[in-house]
């Protein structure tokens, strides 16, 4: 752990070129099947489900996900992350979809522009988030609902710390993440999840295997599409 940093900087000081040249293994080859049991194709599955040609991409890692299951061209693609290195390199996958890249914070105001997007997605980005579930759910799910179409989905996956069954491997991977800052999910819970996208959407699900929790919302309630401005 390097002294002086946040809890925002630790969860994604690990993103460095070097790193992310091995992401997509170690993330979707590795890590989904072996440790958190969650095939990455089930994830796959949920972008193809929910992905639109109007599209917003929160904590965009190498790109992989979109760039298997966004449409043909031409769609507006909007890219978001914290960190230079991971919108350079899903920017350059993606680079066919000519995409908008914004740095920047989830859990800050958002330099949005343009009109509402129709999907957005949050792929492994709550449990790298510092509080509990219910608290950074909240933050971040208010600062993206405002860019959201009324009849909109955001979707996306995370990794429970509780409410689930964790095989040896899981619980020893999730506690070293858990203390070097790259995972802050300790007290994640599936109905802290739950109540946060009842409260926002009209239709909502979550969908646990092994590990991860696959969710989306869709359809504002009229207290959010009254609150947006």
């Amino acid at each position: 752990m390097k002294a002086g940093l946040s809890e925002v900087e630790r969860a994604h000081a690990i993103y460095t070129r070097r790193n992310l040249a091995l992401y997509d293994w170690w993330v979707f080859g590795f890590s989904n099947r072996r440790v958190w049991r969650c095939e990455t194709e089930r994830v796959l599955g949920l972008y193809r489900d929910h992905i639109t040609p109007n599209h917003l991409e929160v904590g965009v890692g190498t790109g992989t996900l979109p760039a298997e299951t966004l449409p043909p061209p031409p769609l507006r693609l909007v890219l978001l992350d914290i960190h230079r290195n991971c919108l350079d390199r899903a920017a350059k996958r993606l680079a066919a979809f000519q995409p908008e890249r914004i740095e920047g914070n989830a859990l800050e105001p958002l330099a949005l522009t343009g009109p509402r997007f129709d999907s957005i997605a949050l792929n492994y980005v709550l449990h790298c988030l510092p509080g509990r579930l219910e608290d950074k759910a909240v933050a971040v799910f208010d600062r993206l609902v405002p860019h959201l179409q009324d009849e909109g989905t955001l979707f996306g996956s995370t990794i429970l710390g509780k409410d689930i069954q964790r095989p040896p491997l899981a619980r020893t991977l999730m506690a070293l993440y858990n203390w070097r800052g790259i995972f802050s999910n300790r007290e994640d819970s599936l109905g802290g999840l739950m109540e946060a996208l009842s409260q926002r959407f009209r239709t909502f699900n979550v969908e646990v295997q092994g590990c991860v929790v696959m969710f989306w919302g869709k359809g504002l309630r009229e207290a959010c599409r009254n609150n947006r401005g």
